[in-house]
């Protein structure tokens, strides 16, 4: 299947089998289990400057240690462990996500209508 092909559905449908498949081996119960996924964020996000920094070169030491491509597969990562873990929130991280997307999108763009 090709990229053009796939539609929000399969987004959505793909971040429900990953936050079940999270969920069916949960080291952690409760509201505790539900509180170390969101650090997982932090991790994923500092994947993304060490890729940056890699891409770069900007570690004399360790010169040029990643690609371009590097970059945007942890930026994917990211993103996907932020959809997880709003799943993991609410049920409801379709309808939640799209209100909101929809509010940033008004307030950024809105006022340049016009």
């Amino acid at each position: 299947m090709s990229e053009q092909s796939h539609s929000p559905d399969d987004l959505w449908h793909s971040i429900t089998l990953l936050h079940a498949w999270l969920e069916a081996d949960r080291p952690h119960g409760g509201q505790e289990g539900v509180l170390l996924r969101m650090p997982k964020l932090q991790e994923e996000v500092g994947e993304v400057a060490q890729a940056v920094i890699g891409a770069t070169g900007q570690n004399p030491r360790k010169g040029t240690t990643h690609t371009w491509d590097d970059v945007r597969s942890e930026l994917c990562d990211v993103v996907i462990t932020a959809l997880v873990a709003l799943r993991t929130l609410t049920p409801d991280a379709r309808a939640v996500f799209a209100t909101h997307l929809a509010r940033v999108t008004e307030r950024s763009l809105g006022a340049r209508r016009g």
